[in-house]
């Protein structure tokens, strides 16, 4: 039976409005998708111990780095078919799908063989403490072993989401969530399989989600239907494809070297240390889906106006976006403030974890607002598909300036939690500036037709 798509109109319409029917279905997965990712943690740490919390927090940021190049090819792939989407070029919007497919394919058994036969040596070179290496590594291996699925899902969401439809993604992941926390009771509170059992839990889910999008691409009638026997590279289609994402992957792969880093020096503090901090993560993590949100939003509204030639609206939906964003942000940033040490001990109720938890928190509380508006910003410029300057910004403001101000400081002051946790603040504070600034007075919004022409210069597959 084939399924009708229930798309959001993009390309006209009252901005506003449309982009928030567009942001909050992708809002509320990104939503499920944290308390996906925190009900490993909060279940090990509720159930297994501060141990089994430290192990499977110390996981998160390498899971992030070796995925992170991959999630900016797929943000590049929906960009693409955003703008081929808008042009109703349906023939090209054909070949962007089966190409990111088949990148999607082979970067899963790529990262697979990576991840079970490299992790102990990664955790070792990211000082991990000896107490929780070793449920850490086995953690790891188990969730590296659904990367293909993971690869699918992601790519086969992005391109849902770029020809409008942000809620079966919705719908997908709510059912993929809901599997994962019954498997990690399941598996963890009931089996006693600790650090295992969540990363079990977690790799099963995925298989559904996966398939479940996949199910969505083979019975749509739409011009971005997956036909399984013609998964393969169209090579005009996917340069277009690497020269918009490989800029966003390479920023999501540098923002997370820089976390390793962090991550490393925390690990330096001790296995109660780097609770606390997995904890602080989870929670910052549930604040990021709301910027998140709007930055896909933005990319898509530019990439499908601008492919449909409506520059007028390009730019109001950044402005709409940045104010919806802002508007949720901060106040559950001053929710946070107040009541963070009563949210942190969901994961685990040991006074020193949930202070040194709150360290962060309350750091990250008071600058996210800055940290919103250049990611709305950088998302619109990636829509017109200009993504190299949003990388080397990143690169310089998130992992460079990050890494100076670590060294530096520790240098001036000693070796401190709080120093090293002011990294965050002050890269978000340059990033956001120099985004600005190229938001204002660069040519972004005048991309698309030189792509389009390199595109029609190659021609063919």
């Amino acid at each position: 039976m084939a399924i009708k798509q229930k798309t959001v109109s993009i390309t006209e319409g009252v901005i506003w409005k449309q982009l928030l029917l567009f942001a909050v279905p992708i809002l509320l997965s990104n939503f499920l998708q944290q308390l996906y990712n925190a009900a490993d943690l909060m279940i090990v740490g509720r159930f297994t111990g501060s141990g089994a919390l430290a192990a499977v927090g110390s996981t998160t940021s390498l899971i992030n780095l070796m995925i992170g190049f991959f999630v900016g090819l797929s943000v590049g792939a929906g960009i693409v078919v955003s703008q081929f989407y808008g042009a109703r070029a349906e023939d090209d919007v054909s070949k962007s799908v089966h190409s990111a497919m088949a990148l999607a394919l082979g970067m899963g058994v790529l990262f697979t063989v990576i991840g079970v036969f490299f992790v102990p040596s990664l955790l070792r070179v990211m000082q991990t403490p000896e107490d929780v290496i070793d449920q850490a590594s086995g953690y790891l291996r188990i969730f590296f072993t659904g990367m293909i699925p993971t690869m699918i899902y992601n790519m086969g969401t992005g391109v849902l989401r770029a020809i409008g439809d942000t809620r079966r993604p919705l719908y997908y992941l709510a059912a993929c969530t809901s599997l994962n926390v019954v498997l990690d009771l399941l598996f963890v509170a009931v089996f006693h399989w600790g650090v295992a059992g969540a990363a079990w839990a977690t790799v099963l889910s995925q298989f559904l989600s996966a398939g479940l999008v996949l199910w969505n691409l083979i019975s749509t009638e739409g011009c971005y239907r997956l036909f399984l026997r013609q998964v393969r590279f169209h090579w005009s289609i996917l340069g277009r494809i690497v020269r918009v994402g490989l800029p966003a992957g390479a920023q999501s792969v540098v923002i997370s070297l820089s976390n390793v880093i962090i991550q490393s020096q925390i690990n330096l503090f001790g296995s109660m240390a780097v609770a606390g901090y997995a904890s602080a993560s989870k929670i910052d993590g549930f604040l990021f889906t709301i910027l998140n949100a709007f930055s896909l939003s933005t990319a898509t509204f530019v990439g499908q106006n601008i492919g449909a030639g409506k520059h007028d609206r390009v730019k109001k939906s950044v402005h709409a976006a940045t104010f919806m964003a802002l508007a949720l942000i901060i106040p559950l940033s001053a929710a946070l403030l107040l009541w963070g040490r009563q949210v942190l001990s969901l994961f685990n109720d040991d006074p020193q974890v949930v202070e040194y938890g709150f360290k962060l928190m309350r750091l990250v509380a008071c600058a996210y607002w800055i940290f919103t508006i250049g990611e709305v910003l950088s998302g619109a410029v990636k829509g017109a598909g200009s993504a190299t300057v949003p990388m080397i910004v990143s690169t310089v403001c998130m992992c460079v300036v990050r890494i100076i101000w670590i060294v530096v400081m520790f240098g001036i002051v000693g070796r401190n939690l709080m120093v090293l946790y002011f990294c965050y603040p002050v890269a978000w504070v340059l990033n956001m500036s120099c985004i600005t600034i190229y938001y204002f007075r660069g040519n972004w919004l005048y991309h698309f037709e030189k792509m389009q022409k390199r595109t029609a210069e190659i021609g063919g597959n």
